[in-house]
């Protein structure tokens, strides 16, 4: 976990298992006794893997613990933030944006970013989720913000993300009733893009991966910017994002690969 080093301890994180691949970063969450509560720690480890992620751009698939047939644990991605250090935050806490930022430089990764969902996603566990580029979730999956009842509000992203990912009608009933949805909810209201079975959670993500990996890396980190761009900035940053890409050696390459599998097809 060095931020100024060119290559990503993984064995100096305590709150996440890391796996790292040629072209992709897979992070568990790693904090089953505390059902993977969010803490300081964890938050200062994902800035960590943010870090390493705006050097060295990869996919980023987040997941979090699997379910235990022998000891009976349930699956979780995250409950949340720890309630113990929230009960003990103040006014100045929630003004420095503790996850807010956090989920932030996560959405703004330079690579997609995947979330594969099961079991109890809540809170600031469900804020992850909002800030990822995809979710894929299990029929075990139950995703929401409790916040209003326990006398807060969902502030690290959900009050705007929400309302984009599933419309201001549930975004409301989750947010302000206190509304959980299932897996196939989240399937209906377009919060997840694939609802697979538990034990092909992370093959279904790392199968997505594969198919991002396979565009080409620029391509990509350009589309997912301009995507995200705010609408008056539109056409213009397409079209000069397109005259990048238009020059760029991998455009070449690629369309006379397309031309050549053409003439001998």
């Amino acid at each position: 976990m060095n931020d100024a080093g060119t290559a990503l301890d993984a064995s100096a994180f305590v709150t996440l298992l890391v796996e790292e691949r040629g072209d992709r970063l897979a992070v568990q969450l790693n904090r089953p006794e505390v059902r993977n509560a969010i803490d300081q720690t964890m938050v200062d480890e994902l800035h960590a893997v943010c870090a390493y992620l705006e050097r060295t751009p990869k996919v980023l698939i987040l997941s979090g613990t699997a379910a235990d047939p022998e000891t009976g644990a349930k699956a979780i991605f995250a409950s949340g933030a720890d309630i113990a250090q929230l009960r003990e935050r103040r006014r100045d806490d929630a003004l420095a944006g503790i996850n807010s930022s956090l989920f932030d430089r996560i959405a703004k990764l330079p690579m997609p970013v995947i979330a594969a969902l099961d079991g109890y996603a809540l809170g600031g566990g469900a804020e992850l989720a909002y800030a990822a580029d995809f979710r894929i979730g299990t029929s075990g999956l139950r995703m929401g913000n409790p916040e209003t009842g326990l006398g807060i509000m969902a502030a690290a992203g959900a009050t705007w993300r929400l309302r984009e990912l599933v419309g201001e009608p549930l975004a409301k009933e989750i947010l302000l009733a206190g509304r959980t949805l299932t897996g196939e909810e989240c399937l209906s209201a377009g919060l997840i893009t694939e609802l697979v079975e538990p034990g092909a959670l992370l093959d279904a993500a790392h199968a997505l991966a594969g198919r991002i990996a396979r565009q080409e890396p620029l391509a990509v980190r350009l589309t997912k910017t301009v995507f995200h761009s705010p609408r008056e900035v539109h056409p213009l940053i397409d079209n000069l994002t397109q005259g990048l890409l238009f020059e760029s050696a991998a455009k070449f390459d690629r369309m006379q690969q397309f031309l050549d599998r053409k003439k001998q097809s």
